[in-house]
């Protein structure tokens, strides 16, 4: 796989392992960055379905990357998460 993704992808693919004396949870680094991703497009409630083909699997999680990022960009203030309470 990580031969795959630098001739493929021309990108730099690096496995993250635990180390071997770690009990319980622990940071790892840049972790958050995929799951922060992840977050993102679960929001995407049509993502939530699971679709026969991967072709359309892979075009749904390209609509909502794109859907997200544009929201990003045409946002004129930092985003806020708003909590309602009830």
């Amino acid at each position: 796989m990580i031969d795959w993704t630098r001739d493929t992808l021309r990108t730099t693919l690096q496995i993250v392992r635990k180390p071997a004396d770690q009990r319980g949870f622990a940071v790892h680094p840049r972790r958050w960055v995929v799951e922060r991703t992840l977050a993102w497009l679960t929001a995407c409630r049509r993502l939530a379905d699971y679709e026969r083909h991967p072709a359309n699997s892979e075009a749904l999680i390209r609509w909502a990357a794109i859907a997200g990022m544009t929201r990003r960009i045409t946002r004129s203030r930092p985003a806020r998460r708003t909590f309602t309470w009830t």
